[in-house]
């Protein structure tokens, strides 16, 4: 943690923002999530598995499956290898690793309930556990199969933000901006967000996170269809004013961003949040355009590589100001 900020804040601090002041560290990580790790309970209760597999990216999720898949299946052909491979006919008997080999290929297709015959369970313990082998398949793939709806047919927002915030010239004074945009062929419509900080503070010799809620220039858009550039201007009534570039660089500060909006085609409302920490606002710069259009001049191209894109530029100076010569 960086050193508190010791300079008296005019605007009054929020309560409503879900953390404590005590609390440490990121409060929002990129991915959008609380940064909060639960203890007291065991790890069943504590994770929701639900939520986990489906918060997954799609290369993990699709990996522990596999890797599940073949765990389960080398497990089931080590009991049938150790009930013994005469109580399967059609196995090939020339050496250990052929036999099981067969076996796993076997439990494969009892889990899969493919059963394609060559091989067959005979006597009642092989009998049993094929038996149990082919509900518990069952069993699993339903579960897979219910994850990958949920996966698909979840409500996203599907915003990619930029990886850093700017201090940049805003009318005659200056203003706190990031910007976010769609990165799919998706509708949202009616799109507001809510910006808050959270500022470490030297209250007493003791340091402690306060919480702001930063007004935008504009919080509400009728259709998210190009970039949306938010500003803060930073004003009088902004817990900035009066913060200078070792202010922003040595103090502890947090830019909580939620982004609610209406998607068409799913008829939903979607929510995607984000944050910029010290480390990730650059003072004294400005986005540069990322939209331009073809050719033809017929339609808008929205370039997303070019949403970190900026560059550096000089400041006005306000009232106030530290830096104000």
């Amino acid at each position: 943690m960086a050193r508190g900020f010791r300079q008296k804040i005019r605007q009054k601090n929020t309560e409503n923002s879900g953390f404590g002041s005590n609390a440490s560290g990121r409060f929002i990580n990129k991915d959008g999530l609380p940064n909060v790790k639960r203890r007291g309970v065991n790890v069943f209760n504590r994770l929701s598995w639900y939520h986990t597999m489906l918060n997954l990216s799609t290369f993990r999720f699709l990996s522990y499956l596999v890797i599940a898949y073949v765990l389960i299946n080398l497990v089931f052909a080590m009991i049938y290898y150790l009930i013994g491979v005469e109580h399967l006919t059609g196995i090939d008997k020339s050496d250990p690793l052929n036999e099981f080999i067969d076996v796993f290929f076997f439990s494969s297709q009892t889990f899969t309930t493919v059963g394609y015959g060559r091989i067959a369970p005979v006597g009642f313990m092989a009998s049993l556990v094929a038996t149990f082998e082919a509900f518990l398949g069952l069993l699993t793939f339903a579960i897979a199969t219910g994850l990958f709806y949920g996966r698909f047919s979840r409500p996203r927002a599907y915003l990619r933000f930029s990886d850093i915030a700017v201090i940049a010239p805003f009318k005659e004074s200056r203003a706190l901006m990031f910007r976010l945009a769609p990165y799919k062929n998706n509708a949202l419509t009616d799109a507001d967000v809510i910006v808050s900080a959270a500022i470490e503070v030297i209250e007493e010799g003791t340091p402690k996170s306060n919480f702001y809620s930063l007004k935008t220039h504009l919080s509400k858009i009728n259709t998210l269809a190009l970039n949306w550039t938010v500003v803060h201007e930073i004003k009088e009534d902004s817990p900035f004013y009066g913060f200078s570039e070792e202010d922003f660089k040595n103090t502890d500060i947090e830019i909580i961003v939620q982004v609610r909006a209406f998607d068409e085609v799913f008829s939903n409302t979607v929510v995607q949040r984000s944050s910029y920490v010290s480390a990730e606002i650059v003072y004294g710069a400005r986005f540069t355009l990322m939209y331009y259009p073809d050719n033809n001049d017929l339609t808008t191209i929205l370039d997303l590589d070019k949403i970190n894109d900026h560059q550096k530029t000089d400041l006005p100076p306000i009232a106030g100001d530290k830096d104000k010569e």
